[in-house]
């Protein structure tokens, strides 16, 4: 599917992808949903998430918290209190430590709790959606805060194009288990 440019399709493919992840997910038996990834895992490609990630948990709690700065980045502007997307002192350059801090967060995080947290944000993050218009979402310049990206874009990346990502290194590791 194509990268959502208008709301209607946006809220499409996030529920789309979303929805195809967990179908994905429950093809998994209870001990391969538990299970850690395979060695080869790491090397699978050459971003470091491949190395970072040793389980489902991992992948599902790191869609989590990006919901969360999603979700904490449009509150904090909607109300005039100016945040930048990425907290302090990350930004674009640095996040992949960001995303080692949230991994590092949730090693006692129960699969079983990943999974609830992250149908919860998922539902939290649509309903955002649902509040902003196509053009808040997707015209340039509509947000003043969103810089020189649309708020749609950053609502895309959080949603349906980072479960294909997690769809992806589900399918490795499934692969792995045969």
């Amino acid at each position: 599917m194509a990268r959502a440019t208008t709301k209607a399709d946006l809220i499409t493919s996030a529920n789309g992808q979303f929805d195809k992840m967990w179908k994905l997910i429950e093809t998994m038996s209870e001990e391969q949903q538990n299970a850690t990834f395979a060695e080869e895992m790491a090397t699978a490609g050459k971003e470091t998430h491949w190395g970072r990630d040793k389980n489902l948990r991992d992948a599902l709690v790191h869609l989590y918290e990006w919901h969360h700065l999603l979700l904490d980045w449009v509150q904090a502007n909607s109300n005039g209190k100016h945040k930048p997307f990425l907290p302090e002192p990350y930004n674009w350059k640095t996040y992949p430590t960001m995303n080692v801090e949230f991994w590092k967060k949730h090693q006692s995080t129960p699969l079983t709790e990943a999974k609830v947290k992250l149908k919860e944000s998922h539902k939290d993050v649509m309903a955002l959606i649902e509040s902003f218009s196509n053009d808040e979402l997707f015209a340039k310049g509509a947000l003043d805060w969103t810089g020189t990206s649309p708020l749609g874009a950053y609502c895309v990346s959080t949603t349906a194009s980072h479960y294909d990502w997690a769809m992806k290194k589900i399918k490795v590791h499934i692969k792995t288990l045969k």
